[in-house]
């Protein structure tokens, strides 16, 4: 190099030095930042200053973009100079996992070299969305929701017809043993036509799903829902894991080979698009769905999977991706379309590049196809020999034999009238409602432990055995939502937990321990240690599995950690002591033990433990001080946990209510009453919780916080969370009256917008514009909590934006008009997208265009 040259070099990065220096102290506020002065722990910033930092950076045209990824890997003005400088790629991480192969280039949304062609219709990349003609829109998405009502209504006729009839012939046998046999016969016919409905509807109105694009609210696009929910709400549904789901996918149309185990419960719903080879293993909570919403479009794509396969929990699988033989993608990873991964390779991280990490812990074991036919056959034998008969016939035996209850269940017209039967309804209800919670305590208390027995830690068993039925009963017993919603958030989950086998035998009790979702594989095998806290959304990894075996071990959180929220921690994760881990973090299964520094994105890097904005309540945390104020929030927790009471019991009479009418109309109106209980079932639950909602709101709307966990506001909101359920809005996935919904519980929404399956954690802090498409599994999220401290501001969606499958946008974001996050995006606090930005990672970051990834060509 000439000194000529070498002096203009130094003469920009002097220039970009005092340019990003510049943006910093206007940014925080600062006199003075010194180019080699540390952003967080010299001068103070944390990450939400350094994101507006970032957005202030990329709307300046002399300067190059930067990411919080490139923030966090040079914390300095100078090495940030130097990184833009130099022009080296954004995804290399801080502290490489020693052995890890060098990272891919962010797969691009716009079409790389040697990826898969677009799909038909699809727009030239990077041209911002059309403008919907709104009087033509409104009418294509009012007769979208007139078809879909009448399926709804239809379907309830269809379900009080097969009900009514098959109870009224129940009824008429004579005796115990026929009633058992009718409820038998009954049981297997009822079985077998809801079984069939969802695939002779997917072959009659679709036929073999090829890659195409649907408009939404058009009529290819209601064939399309109709299918995708009759799929889902499949009794067949309930056998993920087993033999019998993998049939149920074939009969679909899906190509999966032999020995292949499944164990998500996210249904894949273009099955010709999904093809499985043999021995392969897709793991709880992976998201396949061979179709995605973008730009108010449904774009239907293969998801290729070879022999021998690993994909591993919390995954996502766009549209247009494959794994060739014997390839792994590791937990909290996702294929971006367009990205293949070659045979035999290792890859992890969002989106994925290649490792070194084996995510395949467990030998295989003797698992043939007479064990896997024998486990389908019991499971039938169950349903039909036990399920059956207790849902049905046993109805009819103890409307028989308790002539009081008869009268209740069955009134008569003067009884409607009487308020004594309205007395004795609350009172039935309550002794079943309140009576059932500590039944299950004593049920979760001890089944557990005496099926616990049949399964030694470490040693790896066959599936579908003994040991495989006694690990997966433990599991569906002690993952009760309804618990964890009630406990959580409160002094008593560290109780709960505790009861139901948790070793939390250090835990110092803080009043947020965990939050509202924390699940596992064996509750008997996780522990956490002293200090720690869980925001929510926290799944341990107690098994690993392979196709034909698995093995349980125990999962250990280390001590003082702070946990965030949707974080899978697998059995070997290699945290130890005082570490963050960030929302959707992956969290490290090789390399060294990771101990005193926080962990972001996936993969994962280093980042500070801690800044000071986060440590400003640390005193409220500690001193004489911190047992008044816990029982100041125990008090207000306890409130909130009866509330939560009294609306679900509350709920759960007016229910009962609405059919003992209907039963009570039966004997005039015939089926129609039933139907009619069936069809006004929906909009009543959809107006209770609204009105709930609404209630728990009004003395203190939702708005931005920065305050103690050991404040009040901060424990109003945590009975927002826990009160108002938000499970019914998943049954308006993917109609207009959701969007009707998100305005009746406050949400500033636009026209047009098409929800797939978003989550609003705050729902009157969230603006989403005109023609927004939010895909299955995103979030918006408007908090975040660190250890003792509680962040809260509102997020905006532009018009015409996409939030991509399991997109997660944090508080205090804005994302531009037309902008697009990619699967698994994670967009964090006080980031800006720009208008038609293109972003995608986790941490997200822009996308550079028109780069192949590798994996592309094989």
């Amino acid at each position: 190099m000439t000194r000529k040259s070498l002096d203009t070099e130094q003469r920009e990065n002097t220039g970009t030095q005092e340019a990003l220096a510049g943006v910093l102290a206007d940014v925080a506020h600062l006199d003075d930042v010194p180019p080699d002065s540390h952003f967080f722990d010299e001068l103070g910033t944390d990450s939400l200053v350094m994101a507006h930092f970032c957005a202030r950076v990329r709307k300046r045209g002399d300067l190059p973009d930067v990411s919080m990824r490139d923030v966090y890997r040079h914390p300095t003005i100078r090495g940030l100079s130097t990184l833009l400088d130099d022009g080296e790629p954004a995804p290399a991480p801080v502290a490489p996992v020693p052995g890890d192969r060098p990272p891919a280039v962010p797969v691009s949304e716009d079409r790389p070299p040697g990826s898969a062609p677009p799909l038909p219709g699809a727009r030239p990349p990077g041209t911002a969305p059309p403008v919907p003609a709104p009087p033509l829109e409104r009418r294509r998405q009012a007769l979208c929701g007139a078809l879909q009502l009448l399926c709804f209504v239809g379907y309830a006729f269809l379900l009080a017809l097969v009900t009514a009839r098959g109870y009224d012939w129940i009824s008429a046998g004579a005796g115990l043993g026929d009633a058992y046999l009718r409820s038998v016969v009954f049981g297997a016919a009822a079985l077998l036509v809801l079984c069939t409905l969802p695939v002779v509807a997917k072959w009659a109105l679709v036929g073999r799903w090829k890659p195409r694009r649907i408009p939404v609210w058009s009529l290819a696009y209601v064939r399309f829902w109709l299918v995708k929910t009759l799929i889902r709400a499949n009794p067949m549904v309930l056998s993920v894991g087993s033999p019998l789901y993998v049939l149920y996918l074939r009969a679909l149309g899906a190509r999966i080979g032999r020995g292949v185990t499944v164990l998500s419960r996210s249904v894949p719903v273009c099955t010709d698009l999904l093809a499985v080879g043999d021995r392969t293993v897709i793991r709880k909570d992976a998201l396949f769905s061979c179709y995605r919403a973008h730009d108010a479009a449904i774009e239907t794509g293969a998801v290729t999977l070879g022999r021998d396969v690993v994909v591993s929990e919390a995954t996502v699988l766009d549209i247009g991706t494959s794994m060739g033989d014997g390839a792994q993608l590791g937990h909290a990873s996702s294929l971006h379309r367009g990205q293949r991964v070659p045979d035999g390779e290792h890859w992890h991280g969002s989106p994925g590049q290649p490792t070194d990490a084996d995510f395949l812990a467990v030998a295989p074991a003797r698992c043939g196809a007479v064990r896997r036919a024998g486990h389908g056959a019991a499971q039938i034998a169950v349903a039909l020999l036990v399920f059956a008969p207790l849902a049905v016939g046993c109805l009819d035996v103890l409307l028989s034999k308790a002539p009081q209850l008869t009268t209740l269940l069955e009134p008569g017209p003067a009884a409607l009238a009487d308020w004594v039967f309205y007395a004795d309804l609350m009172l039935v209800t309550s002794v079943f409602f309140f009576g059932g919670i500590p039944v299950a305590l004593v049920a979760l208390a001890v089944v557990p432990r005496v099926l616990g027995r049949f399964v030694t830690p470490g040693r790896v068993y066959p599936l579908y055995g003994v040991h495989h039925a006694a690990h997966r009963t433990v599991a569906l017993l002690t993952n009760r939502r309804f618990m964890t919603r009630l406990f959580g958030d409160s002094s008593a989950v560290v109780h709960y937990l505790r009861w139901i086998g948790y070793d939390l035998s250090t835990a110092e009790q803080t009043g947020s321990n965990f939050g509202t979702a924390v699940k596992h594989e064996s509750p008997l095998l996780s522990s956490v240690g002293r200090g720690t806290m869980v925001a929510d959304g926290l799944s341990l990894m107690n098994a690993d599995y392979s196709s034909t075996s698995f093995r349980v071990s125990r999962t250990a959180v280390g001590a003082h950690n702070f946990l965030g929220n949707r974080i899978a921690y697998p059995s070997r994760g290699r945290t130890g002591d005082n570490c963050l881990l960030a929302t959707k973090v992956m969290v490290p299964v090789h390399g060294p033990l990771r101990q005193d520094v926080g962990l972001l994105g996936s993969p994962s890097f280093e980042i500070p433990r801690s800044v000071a904005r986060d440590s400003a309540f640390d005193a409220l945390a500690e001193g004489n001080g911190l047992r008044r104020r816990l029982r100041a929030k125990n008090r207000h927790n306890a409130a909130t946990m009866a509330w939560f009471l009294f609306t679900g019991w509350l709920y759960f009479f007016a229910v009962t209510l609405l059919y003992a009418g209907a039963a009570d109309l039966y004997a005039s109106w015939g089926v129609a009453a039933l139907a009619l209980a069936n069809t006004a079932l929906l909009p009543f639950t959809v107006l209770y919780h609204v009105l709930i909602e609404r209630l728990v709101t009004a003395a203190h709307p939702l708005g931005p916080l920065f305050c103690s966990i050991y404040d009040v506001r901060f424990w109003r909101r945590e009975r927002y969370w826990k009160v108002p359920s938000e499970a019914y809005l998943q049954v308006l996935n993917g109609t207009p009256f959701k969007s009707l919904v998100w305005r009746l519980l406050g949400v500033r929404i636009g026209t047009s917008v098409f929800d797939d399956g978003c989550s609003l954690t705050e729902r009157t802090m969230v603006t989403l514009g005109d023609g927004c498409t939010l895909n299955a599994g995103s979030v918006v999220q408007c908090h975040s909590q660190e250890d003792g401290t509680f962040k809260s501001d509102t997020s905006r969606i532009g018009a015409g934006a996409t939030l991509g499958v399991g997109a997660l946008v944090h508080y205090g974001t804005t994302v531009g008009d037309g902008a697009r996050l990619a699967a698994d995006c994670f967009l964090m606090k006080g980031e800006t997208v720009p208008d038609r930005g293109r972003w995608s990672g986790n941490p997200a970051r822009p996308t550079a265009p028109e780069h192949r990834t590798q994996g592309d060509e094989r």
